[in-house]
């Protein structure tokens, strides 16, 4: 990502945001997913590829875009959330985004990025999906029995410093780490009315039920939503398997 004097100045006054991309026989969308990001206005990205290990050509891929490509690598992983904590450990931004193989950046997204303003918030806008209305700003219900997806959420590196990934979880670890996050009091949730990313709705998490996590849920509920949003969330769960016998 070569700049120009007049770029390097503006870059060197402002945030860096380090975009992520985890990728695995991505061969078909990757360039487009590239081609998302190098079209950003921000002049501040450092973009970080961690591959699994790839045999259908994204290996090429990423070396023809080496020279716009600020670290990648391509080896065997544990999965998904290994292969972020792997990136996570090369990022040096004051932001963190994660964006799928599959999935486009927006123009929103640096829009967003350049309003960014607190290191203890944790931002989320909204993203395109399955052609449906954005989702908007959620309530802390929302959050805790549905969550949001990754892409639309832009993180201090403050979260990372603190937290992690638990790998025990298989589909659903980010969605236990937005819950860790949104438990810590340091931390906040944040809304800007953007919408930052085409989402391709093709990852594990929409088609692979964690079966660990959903064991886990109303604990992790409990633990970082208090025990009115958990009992609200265990009624209406009750709620629904009476439903089901009685039907």
């Amino acid at each position: 990502m070569m700049l120009n004097a007049k770029e390097e100045v503006i870059a060197a006054n402002s945030k860096l945001i380090s975009v992520i991309v985890v990728t695995y026989n991505a061969a078909k969308t990757l360039q487009t997913c590239l081609n998302s990001i190098f079209a950003q206005t921000y002049p501040a990205i450092e973009l970080i590829i961690v591959d699994g290990n790839s045999t259908d050509g994204t290996k090429e891929i990423l070396e023809a875009n080496n020279s716009r490509i600020n670290y990648w690598i391509s080896e065997p992983d544990k999965g998904i959330y290994d292969a972020m904590t792997k990136a996570l450990k090369k990022a040096t931004g004051q932001w963190i985004y994660f964006l799928g193989a599959d999935d486009e950046l927006l123009p929103d997204f640096s829009t967003m990025v350049g309003a960014l303003s607190s290191p203890n918030r944790v931002y989320y806008a909204s993203v395109l999906t399955r052609h449906l209305k954005p989702l908007g700003k959620v309530s802390d219900y929302y959050l805790a029995k549905l969550g949001i997806i990754q892409q639309s959420i832009i993180y201090p590196k403050l979260a990372f410093e603190k937290h992690s990934y638990n790998l025990k979880y298989k589909s659903s670890a980010d969605f236990a780490f937005n819950m860790t996050c949104f438990g810590d009091k340091e931390l906040e949730f944040y809304y800007l009315d953007y919408v930052i990313a085409k989402f391709a709705d093709g990852g594990m998490s929409s088609h692979y039920k964690d079966v660990v996590f959903e064991k886990d849920k109303p604990f992790l509920i409990l633990k970082n939503f208090g025990p009115k949003l958990w009992f609200r969330f265990m009624f209406r769960k009750l709620k629904g398997k009476a439903r089901s016998i009685a039907g």
